[in-house]
C-alpha cells in the first residue's frame, strides 16, 4: 500500500477544494465585517460535532486577533448558558448540513432577541442559513475521507473561511504586529515586542575589579562571578575595560605574560557597551550578534555600571 501516495489524494483533494471555494467567493462579506466591527458586543461562536471543534479553534484566533470571541455549544445554551449571549452580541453559527437539532434548536431564541446571525453551512436552503442574516457557503464536492463520509475537506474549508474572515477584520480594524503581541505576551512575539534590557539585566554580585588590581586576583573574580568576564572600573566607578576568557587566552599566548601584571594590561579597553536599560531586549540582542560578544554592559549616563545582559540570559528568555 503506497502511504504517500494516499497523503498526496488526501492533501491535493482538500487543496482543490479550498481552490475552488476561493473562485466562488459569493457570500456579502462586506456585511458580515460590518456586522461584527459595528457591534458593541462579542461574537459568540457555535456548532456541534467536528463543526464545533473547528468552530472553538476560529473563536480562539478571532480572540486572538482583535475580535472579542468565544465559543459556545448549543447544549449548554439550551440548559441555560443562552443568557451568555447579550443584545449586542453577534453568533456566528456553524452546521455543515445546516440541520444540526442542538444549533437549529437555538436559532428561534436567538432571533426573538434580534441577535444578528452569520451562517456556515453547504445549503443554502437548510434552516440555519433561512435564519441567518448572512450566509457563507462552505460545500465541497468531496471529502478527504475515502468514504466521502468523514468531515475532512469540509472542515478545512470551514477552519479556512473562519481564517479568512478573521483577516478580513484586522485589515478592517488595522490591526498590528503589536496589537497581536499584546494578546501574546508570552509569545515570541510577545518577548520580541515587550521585555526591556532592564526586565533580563543582571544587576548584583557582579565581577568588578579596579584597573589596579594584578591578574592572578581578577582571574579568581572572574571564576566566582560566572560570567566569563570581569569588569574593571577605574577610582570614579566608572567602567573602562572588560577582561573576558578570550582576553586571557590571547596573553597566555604572549612570552613576556605574568600573572602579577594588572589587569587593565591585557583587557579589552572601552568595551562595547549600552547605557539604555530600556531598550527591547532583541535590540540589545541585535548589538551582541553584531559584535560577536557574549556579554553586554549596561552603564548610566555617567558610565556608572548598572547591570550586565548575557547572552544565555536572553536565550533562556526566548529572546530571538
Amino acid at each position: 500500500m503506497d502511504f504517500k501516495q494516499i497523503v498526496k489524494d488526501v492533501l491535493l483533494t482538500e487543496a482543490k477544494e479550498l481552490e475552488k471555494a476561493a473562485t466562488l467567493v459569493s457570500f456579502d462579506i462586506e456585511k458580515a465585517i460590518d456586522l461584527i466591527i459595528n457591534s458593541k458586543g462579542k461574537l459568540i461562536v457555535t456548532g456541534v460535532g467536528k463543526s464545533g471543534l473547528v468552530g472553538t479553534k476560529i473563536a480562539a484566533t478571532l480572540a486572538s486577533t482583535g475580535t472579542s470571541s468565544f465559543f459556545l455549544h448549543p447544549t449548554e445554551a439550551m440548559h441555560g448558558d443562552l443568557g451568555m449571549v447579550g443584545k449586542e452580541d453577534i453568533v456566528l453559527g456553524i452546521s455543515y448540513s445546516g440541520e444540526s437539532d442542538e444549533l437549529v434548536q437555538i436559532l428561534p431564541h436567538l432571533k426573538r432577541f434580534n441577535i444578528p446571525l452569520i451562517a456556515m453551512a453547504r445549503n443554502p436552503e437548510s434552516t440555519l442559513a433561512k435564519y441567518a442574516d448572512v450566509f457563507i457557503n462552505i460545500n465541497v464536492e468531496k471529502e478527504g475521507c475515502p468514504l466521502d463520509a468523514a468531515p475532512m475537506s469540509s472542515t478545512t474549508l470551514t477552519m479556512a473561511m473562519g481564517d479568512a474572515l478573521a483577516v478580513c477584520l484586522m485589515k478592517k480594524r488595522n490591526f498590528k504586529k503589536e496589537d497581536f503581541a499584546s494578546f501574546h505576551p508570552g509569545g515570541s512575539l510577545g518577548k520580541k515586542l515587550f521585555v526591556k534590557v532592564d526586565d533580563l539585566l543582571r544587576k548584583d554580585n557582579l565581577p568588578v575589579v579596579s584597573r589596579e588590581t594584578k591578574l592572578k586576583d581578577a582571574i579568581l573574580v572572574m571564576s566566582e562571578g560566572r560570567l566569563g568576564s570581569v569588569i574593571i572600573e577605574d577610582e570614579n566607578k566608572k567602567v573602562i575595560a572588560l577582561l573576558s576568557d578570550g582576553d586571557l587566552r590571547r596573553a597566555l599566548m604572549n612570552d613576556n605574560f605574568s600573572m602579577d601584571c594588572k589587569v587593565e594590561e591585557i583587557a579589552t579597553k572601552n568595551p562595547k557597551r549600552l547605557n539604555n536599560k530600556e531598550l527591547l531586549a532583541s535590540d540589545a540582542l541585535q548589538i551582541i550578534e553584531d559584535y560577536k560578544i557574549q556579554l553586554l554592559i549596561v552603564t548610566d549616563e555617567n558610565d556608572k555600571l548598572v547591570g550586565v545582559l548575557h547572552i544565555h540570559d536572553l536565550i533562556e528568555a526566548g529572546i530571538k
